[in-house]
């Protein structure tokens, strides 16, 4: 992961972006540098973006499991969209969207992707409530 340092007034404006159009901050940026590529190669960046947050998840369990938690779960969300743009060519931006489209890729490619996204859900959770130990951050990196 690289650490990109901004005027706070940028960052500000840029959080201001993305919430009008409902998405995290990481997602808005990855989707403009994005902008430009047909589906199939945001896909491929949506999973190389993924594979990336999936090891500083893993360079995180010796010290911050809440932060590892939550890149497990950014993992999985960015999972999820990279499916949609590869299989539909659609661009997930809601919590909900990305619920409603696992269960079309369960469907698809069977029950193990429920499991996977419900192990991810319990580290988004656990990024707020800091309940897991590091036995249940490392079972949701491997997962």
């Amino acid at each position: 992961m690289e650490t990109l340092a901004l005027p706070r007034r940028v960052v500000e404006r840029l959080k201001t972006l993305a919430e009008g159009e409902g998405v995290s901050l990481e997602d808005f940026l990855l989707e403009m540098a994005l902008r430009g590529l047909d589906p199939p190669d945001k896909a491929r960046e949506y999973i190389t973006a993924a594979c990336q947050l999936l090891q500083a998840a893993e360079e995180e369990l010796h010290g911050d499991l809440r932060q590892s938690s939550e890149r497990i779960w950014g993992a999985a969300a960015l999972a999820v969209k990279a499916y949609a743009y590869w299989r539909d060519g659609v661009r997930l931006v809601s919590h909900g969207d990305l619920w409603r489209y696992k269960s079309k890729m369960a469907d698809e490619l069977g029950e193990w992707v429920r499991d996977v996204w419900n192990s991810a859900n319990s580290m988004h959770i656990n990024f707020y409530e800091g309940w897991a130990d590091k036995g249940d951050v490392e079972r949701g990196c491997n997962t």
